[in-house]
C-alpha cells in the first residue's frame, strides 16, 4: 500500500519508567504522520485552516501493539488514506523501527471535516484541491519524491 513516510526519534518525554513508550503518545506519532502527509501532499494543516477553513477533529482511533518503541529508537511513521468521504477521512498508520523495518505499532484514525464553527462540510466544496490530491494520491500510489 503506498504510504508517506516521517522520521522520528523517540525522547524521554515519550517514555514511562522503563523507557518504554508510553501507549497513548502513539496517537501524537499518528498525529505527527498525518501532519506531515498533508505537507508532503502541499497542504500544510496551517494552511487548511487558514485559507479553506477546514479542520479535522478526531472521531476515531484504533490501536494494535506489537513490540514496544523505546528511549532515543529511531522510528518512521507510515501513513497512508484508508478511505475518503464526503465528510471525513479514515487515515491508516504503522510505525516501524527505522534500523530494522521491523512494524512495531498499527492503527487508524478517523477525521470529519468541519469548518471553524465545528460544522460538518463537504471536502468537495470546502477545500476541492485537496480532495483532488487525496484521490490521485490514492489512485497513483502515492507521492513523487522530489
Amino acid at each position: 500500500m503506498n504510504h508517506t513516510k516521517t522520521y522520528y526519534r523517540v525522547i524521554y518525554g515519550d517514555t514511562d519508567a522503563m523507557k518504554i513508550v508510553y501507549n497513548a503518545n502513539y496517537l501524537r506519532f499518528f498525529e505527527i504522520g498525518r501532519n506531515e502527509f498533508l505537507r508532503q501532499l502541499g497542504f500544510p494543516y496551517t494552511e487548511l485552516v487558514e485559507r479553506y477553513d477546514l479542520q479535522l477533529p478526531l472521531a476515531e482511533s484504533t490501536i494494535k501493539y506489537k513490540k514496544p518503541a523505546r528511549y532515543d529508537d529511531l522510528i518512521e511513521i507510515r501513513s497512508t488514506v484508508l478511505e475518503l468521504k464526503n465528510a471525513s477521512v479514515v487515515m491508516g498508520y504503522e510505525i516501524c523501527r527505522r534500523d530494522t523495518g521491523e512494524i512495531l505499532v498499527t492503527g487508524s484514525t478517523k477525521h470529519a471535516f468541519v469548518d471553524g464553527e465545528m460544522k460538518v462540510v463537504a471536502l468537495r466544496r470546502q477545500a476541492p484541491e485537496l480532495k483532488r490530491a487525496i484521490e490521485r494520491f490514492m489512485e497513483s500510489g502515492g507521492i513523487e519524491e522530489k
